[in-house]
């Protein structure tokens, strides 16, 4: 009888964990049941300096998202990335997938009218590499430990309010 009682107590727990996790607002948000640790983020800002996202002592939500001039979906996504860089506990590192040309960039970010992003690079793609990735615009979301707890392949509006609410929610 003892055991039927642990089973059934086991099994709300269980259930009522499985049912307090906020889903992602959108389809195309891969969440990771581990969230994935990497020994090296590091990538260069506009004037060439190595950042190393390990060595940053914050406890903010990290989100690298991947893009380029070219693309149409990168520039669909671009202001409300933008947006979401001004709320509290979030740092956003837009990084250039391209050759570095920051005419090109800031000519982008003047169209779309960017005001709150850096500019960052891969130099020599070793991100790609390191996260697999597959096109752009693709986004990859890390905790304040820096490990990946989701993947964004494609875009999405980063202000969308069920989006900022799933993102604390993360945390």
């Amino acid at each position: 009888m003892k055991l039927i009682n642990y089973l059934i107590i086991y099994s709300i727990l269980v259930i009522n964990v499985a049912l307090s996790k906020d889903k992602p607002p959108f389809k195309n948000i891969l969440v990771l049941d581990n969230p994935k640790i990497y020994k090296e983020i590091i990538f260069q800002d506009r004037e060439g300096n190595k950042i190393d996202l390990n060595s940053i002592n914050t406890d903010e939500i990290y989100i690298l998202n991947f893009w380029a001039t070219w693309c149409a979906p990168c520039k669909d996504e671009m202001p409300s990335l933008d947006k979401l860089q001004v709320k509290d506990g979030v740092f956003i590192f837009p990084i250039n997938m391209e050759e570095k040309n920051l005419n090109n960039i800031d000519k982008f970010y003047k169209d779309l009218n960017i005001k709150n992003l850096n500019t960052y690079f891969d130099d020599g793609l070793k991100l790609v590499k390191v996260f697999a990735l597959r096109g752009v615009p693709t986004t990859i979301i890390l905790n304040e430990k820096k490990e990946m707890v989701a993947r964004i392949s494609g875009s999405i509006d980063f202000a969308d309010e069920k989006f900022i609410s799933w993102l604390n929610s993360i945390k």
